[in-house]
């Protein structure tokens, strides 16, 4: 933008424009670390002071989108080491809360003292108000619309529940030629929920340090798929360990908060562990959520997947929750469950919705991510 004999440019900066450059400068600039130092370059940097990490941060907010500072707050945390500064409540009150923000807290949670702990409470509380605000009507309408179109009636009631392409498909042989008309002998149509518990759905959810944007979405799909009377929910969360937080699906930000990220992975070991909840089969779906490093018995991971769908579990694996598309991930794990008949593919919060409508149609979600990814 400018700074010291222009840098080139010819043209000098003053007032909101030298502070913007100068905001930029104490991240991107040669005292910004990470940056290579030039010769006549000014060095910046924030210093270890908190305060004066909340004033730069409360600059950015004044001069930069919302969507800028995001990006600019995840680089200073990479870029300055700002981990342990983030445990300071004046510093937690003056970002820009986001998902990528969450799961840096989420992985402080551990060491973090009481007196940040709630400030860190209220950035989490946000982006989930915000996250259930985007997502949650979306997931209940595609859902609870897959749930009702998959009960299947013979005497649909309204012209409304009458499926009409299974209804052409199964009367075909009633097809007059001369009248170039088909007469359907039997209606088929859809159902309508009952009170009744129609699904199971298992969220297992890997939580190293890699997976922390899809750890957040998780939590918030989990909660908002646990209000669905017609399913019955649970959310297993791992690393080498294996934690079931289904009790605290009526409060996100605690589920969010009982996890620890980071650690090791032990996906046979949360296989198993979800392997015992399932009771029904046919009607359980099981959402893997893990970049498949399995550091646990592969082979009997790959076993007990095979188990599971042989006995009718409907078995997803994602690669990742998140908006960033496919994560580094364990290709060889992924191509041996995909020979299994259970493709694994990164999917966004956005598609969430549809995804769990698709499973719950019990569509080809192969087919089905191939269109929609």
């Amino acid at each position: 933008m400018g700074g010291e004999e222009a840098e080139g440019t010819g043209v000098g900066l003053s007032g909101d424009e030298a502070r913007m450059d100068g905001a930029l400068e104490k991240l991107y600039g040669a005292g910004g670390g990470g940056g290579r130092s030039r010769p006549g370059r000014r060095g910046g940097g924030l210093g270890d002071s908190a305060p004066a990490v909340a004033r730069w941060l409360g600059d950015i907010r004044a001069y930069f989108p919302s969507t800028v500072v995001q990006v600019m707050q995840r680089d200073a945390i990479e870029r300055l080491d700002l981990t342990r500064l983030l445990l300071e409540p004046e510093m937690l009150e003056a970002v820009e809360p986001d998902v990528h923000l969450v799961g840096t807290l989420l992985s402080l949670n551990q060491v973090m003292p009481d007196r940040a702990r709630e400030s860190a409470r209220a950035v989490v509380g946000k982006v989930v108000r915000e996250l259930e605000r985007r997502l949650a009507q979306r997931t209940r309408s595609a859902v609870g619309g897959a749930l009702d179109r998959s009960a299947r009636v013979l005497r649909p009631r309204r012209p409304s529940d009458v499926d009409w392409d299974r209804t052409l498909r199964a009367n075909l042989r009633h097809y007059l030629p001369e009248q170039r008309t088909l007469v359907p002998e039997r209606l088929i149509g859809y159902g309508r929920r009952t009170r009744a518990v129609e699904r199971d759905v298992v969220l297992c959810v890997d939580q190293s340090g890699s997976m922390a944007a899809s750890v957040v979405y998780a939590g918030v799909f989990g909660a908002v798929l646990a209000s669905i009377r017609s399913l019955r929910t649970s959310l297993v969360v791992f690393d080498t360990a294996v934690v079931d937080l289904t009790d605290r699906l009526h409060d996100p930000v605690e589920l969010l908060f009982g996890t620890q990220l980071g650690g090791g992975t032990d996906i046979n070991r949360a296989l198993a562990y979800c392997q015992g909840l399932v009771t029904r089969p046919n009607r359980t779906m099981l959402v893997l959520i893990s970049d498949l490093y399995e550091g646990g018995l592969r082979a009997e991971m790959l076993q007990r997947v095979a188990a599971l769908t042989a006995a009718g579990v409907q078995v997803i694996v994602l690669l990742a929750l998140s908006d960033e598309g496919a994560p580094a991930h364990d290709h060889e794990n992924a191509a041996a469950l995909a020979a299994l008949g259970v493709p694994a593919f990164a999917c966004t919060p956005d598609a969430f919705p549809d995804l769990m409508a698709a499973a719950v149609e019990r569509r080809d979600l192969k087919e089905w991510a191939e269109r929609n990814l």
